[in-house]
């Protein structure tokens, strides 16, 4: 039977994480010109941008409507196939889609690559949904030449975050690799060090090198809330975060910063007192244990997909996270 505690978990998870992304959208720059004529041209235009995306977010909705994974994959890949995926299982259980879920048609910003030269990547800004929750930022990617585009990745941009600016879809951008420099990290170090700060809060040795976020301050302000009802229980909780292994797209930006998405993984462990069992400490989690056997632990997976603006190296400006999704894709009772 679960606890008092565990039913105000459930009602704190889903109101408290990320709710810096449910209220007005953050700010994105009006695209700027490149000032030298000579700068190589866009390799995708902004008609075919919208074209693949149009493709992709259909292919989603028959998936939404259905409420089936099983063509998923045909049209999404990475994080954002990881992301989905438990969104739909989850949606079998509760009858319903989150309203988290929801990818608005309308753009305000595409990001076209100038590379001609595969794996590329799109990086594309909506607008607001129509109950005004924030922007998303699509991240798009292509193997090679002859597959299909697919949706890689998604994340709900900050309230009041601040973009770095990118030249007009007619002029194009330049993506970036993991190991850039001249920036104050590269891209690599970049996520490794958010995650860090992730884990280890203001004892990380990067805490000074990373802005505060809302996804830090959400997650923070959780993790100290679960730990005071933990303790009054003679429980315990911790949560490890680690960058997932050649899962980060990068885009260059006319200010000499970097845009980069990439995924970071965490595991979520609660151990119940003595005596007790440990049970799903949201509708989320619930639906995924579904009929799962509890015992004094459970472990849930969570997939974070976090975009990161990494300044250019003397700015004095730390590096700082600009939008966030956070997705349970695992419960387990250990």
């Amino acid at each position: 039977m679960r606890s008092r505690f565990t039913k105000y978990l459930s009602i704190l998870v889903s109101a408290v994480v990320l709710t810096g992304l449910a209220g007005c959208d953050g700010q994105v720059p009006q695209p700027v010109a490149a000032s030298s004529s000579a700068s190589p041209s866009p390799d995708l235009t902004q008609a075919q941008e919208k074209k693949i995306r149009t493709t992709i977010l259909k292919a989603l909705d028959a998936a939404n409507t259905a409420k089936s994974t099983d063509n998923l994959g045909e049209r999404m890949t990475g994080p954002a196939l990881q992301v989905r995926t438990s969104e739909i299982d989850i949606a079998k259980a509760t009858g319903s889609l989150d309203p988290k879920t929801t990818i608005p048609k309308a753009t305000t910003q595409i990001i076209v690559p100038t590379d001609s030269g595969w794996p590329r990547s799109v990086f594309t800004i909506t607008t607001t949904t129509a109950d005004q929750q924030s922007k998303r930022l699509l991240v798009m990617t292509q193997d090679d030449a002859r597959s299909n585009y697919k949706l890689w990745g998604v994340a709900r941009l900050f309230q009041g975050a601040k973009l770095p600016k990118f030249a007009v879809s007619t002029i194009g951008s330049e993506m970036g690799t993991k190991n850039d420099t001249g920036l104050v990290a590269t891209p690599l170090e970049a996520v490794t060090e958010y995650a860090d700060v992730l884990q280890n809060g203001s004892s990380s040795k990067y805490a000074s090198d990373v802005a505060n976020d809302y996804f830090r301050q959400d997650l923070d302000k959780l993790a100290q809330t679960v730990q005071e009802g933990m303790e009054r229980n003679n429980g315990t909780q911790e949560q490890e975060f680690s960058p997932v292994q050649g899962e980060l797209q990068v885009m260059r930006s006319t200010d000499g910063g970097d845009l980069v998405v990439a995924q970071i993984n965490s595991q979520w462990t609660r151990k119940a007192g003595e005596g007790r069992e440990s049970q799903p400490a949201s509708d989320a989690e619930k639906a995924l244990f579904a009929n799962g056997k509890a015992t004094s632990t459970m472990r849930v997976t969570y997939v974070n997909v976090i975009a990161l603006y990494v300044p250019p190296a003397h700015s004095g400006k730390p590096i700082t996270a600009v939008g966030a999704e956070r997705q349970p894709i695992k419960v387990e009772a250990l």
